[in-house]
């Protein structure tokens, strides 16, 4: 799909000014909310949001509201996703501030990790219980048993394990299963539990979602249970997982629906309040996978969330 000339005319001033530019440079790597912009830029919000709004009425980015927050992405269609590659390709490395932006980014990121630790480390212990907070867990098994299928699986990769409750339900049809998550304390309860549940052939590792290291096309079935509302880039998270599918695999993504829930960020880091079937068909799609099902599992009592189940294939 090519772009009309109006359409490139207004893309042009949309991103031909310098603050506007290192904002796309930083969409680029990730959604972030306008407050993370604010502190990284460091200009006000309400010069921020200028600058978005202006991107946005030429489709360079998108603006998602999330309960109270607000968060921007890097514009979805074609010609305009084809137009700021091209651009940001062609800005050399040092331009713009953008390698004093890119550690601002990441100190964003450090503080949000170290929130999550920390989160994780309070919580490690009776993690089981406050996932049982949101729906029951029989019902959310068996939909992700009924979106695995019977098996035998050669290989189960389970991101994020936290517990190792998805390994303990999946392990017994896998030949091989790893369980990768970046807290120690959540690995340690996961090692105890795929012991007490006397699987073998189960490999714990420490590792990033984004970056897992593991190799590509070797797994029957992937599964990401609860972690993308923890991250700051679901999307990357479901591009990594794809790359782990073998043709014929399927990845399984247990999430809530959006809700409105705003306690959740604070109480329990949650950075996101649900995702859309819209927007997984999309970051599927974009990792060249097929969509499969999704299925709604609504909760058993009032002011609880919806978990869903998605699968895609690939093909």
């Amino acid at each position: 799909m090519k772009a009309t000339a109006d359409d490139l005319v207004e893309m042009l001033r949309a991103a031909g000014e310098p603050t506007r530019l290192r904002v796309l440079a930083l969409l680029a790597r990730e959604e972030l909310a306008v407050m993370e912009l604010v502190q990284i830029l460091g200009h006000s919000q309400p010069r921020v949001s200028r600058h978005l709004k202006l991107l946005a009425q030429a489709k360079l980015v998108e603006r998602f509201p999330d309960g109270a927050w607000v968060f921007y992405r890097l514009g979805a269609s074609e010609p305009q996703r084809r137009f700021l590659y091209n651009v940001l390709e062609t800005l050399a490395p040092g331009a713009l501030d953008h390698q004093r932006d890119l550690e601002k980014l990441e100190a964003v990121r450090q503080a949000r990790h170290g929130e999550a630790q920390a989160y994780f480390a309070r919580n490690a212990a009776r993690w089981d219980e406050i996932r049982s907070l949101y729906v029951a867990e029989d019902a959310v098994e068996a939909a992700i048993l009924r979106a695995a299928g019977d098996g035998p699986y050669r290989r189960l990769i389970d991101l994020g394990t936290g517990a190792g409750r998805m390994l303990t339900l999946l392990g017994p049809r896998s030949a091989h299963a790893i369980g990768l998550d970046l807290s120690q304390q959540m690995l340690n309860i996961a090692r105890a539990h795929t012991a007490e549940a006397g699987l073998e052939g189960v490999e714990l590792r420490h590792g990033d979602i984004h970056a897992t290291g593991l190799p590509t096309g070797t797994a029957d079935r992937v599964v990401i249970h609860r972690v993308l509302h923890y991250l700051g880039d679901p999307a990357g998270a479901v591009v990594e997982a794809a790359r782990l599918l073998s043709p014929g695999g399927r990845l399984m993504i247990v999430d809530f629906a959006p809700h409105g829930l705003e306690y959740l960020r604070e109480v329990h880091q949650h950075r996101r309040l649900g995702f859309s079937d819209e927007e997984m068909a999309r970051w599927t799609a974009q990792a060249g996978l097929h969509a499969h099902t999704a299925v709604a599992l609504p909760p058993t009592e009032a002011g609880g969330l919806t978990v869903k189940v998605w699968s895609a294939e690939r093909g």
